[in-house]
């Protein structure tokens, strides 16, 4: 069975994505980036081109930014695989699924209105995307642009996987580590994934 016990501390290494926010995403036209020279609007026209079984990587991820909640997407990470956003932090597929089974309850619609592959090297791929969510409760719509890279082991899947809102990087320290670690260790008992995940 899965463990939902509080995580150890993560070491913070081989695997974990440190993305050039701004070489990735700065845009030509200064007057379309952020004061920080970030442009993460997605230009579909300019993504990379990448083989198939890269494609069928973004394309589970998004299906499940999009609420799939669904094992087969799953199955893109690796079983310790590391997830990282602004108000999570998990370090098993297990509580990443915790999070993604959340989104159906948590929202009405969530939708991938674009995305924009920016870097693929031989164990990372990285993609702007914009999400728009519409929470249940409001009905109200917002899109979210972010920086979504993803490290890959030597079978491809996904062993680390950071979502990034800002150009800041993330510290992995204070009060704010510890409320991302919680949120991570704990979500499962309230979205309840299967088990064999």
């Amino acid at each position: 069975m899965p463990s939902t016990a509080p995580s150890a501390p993560v070491p913070q290494g081989q695997h974990e994505p440190r993305p050039d926010p701004q070489a990735l995403t700065s845009n030509p036209d200064p007057s379309q980036n952020a004061p920080t020279d970030v442009d993460y609007t997605p230009h579909p026209e300019s993504s990379l081109k990448v083989p198939p079984e890269r494609e069928a990587i973004v394309k589970a991820i998004t299906n499940l930014y999009s609420g799939s909640a669904s094992e087969e997407d799953m199955r893109v990470y690796a079983e310790k695989a590391v997830y990282d956003d602004p108000w999570s932090f998990c370090d098993t597929r297990y509580k990443i699924a915790g999070q993604w089974y959340g989104i159906p309850k948590l929202f009405a619609s969530t939708k991938t209105l674009a995305t924009e592959i920016v870097e693929n090297s031989a164990d990372t791929i990285a993609w702007k995307q914009t999400q728009e969510y519409t929470p249940k409760l409001v009905h109200f719509s917002k899109a979210v642009h972010s920086l979504v890279t993803c490290t890959l082991d030597e079978e491809g899947k996904v062993v680390y996987h950071k979502d990034q809102w800002n150009h800041k990087d993330y510290s992995h320290e204070g009060l704010g580590m510890v409320m991302k670690t919680l949120n991570g260790d704990y979500l499962t008992g309230v979205t309840r994934p299967p088990k064999d995940l």
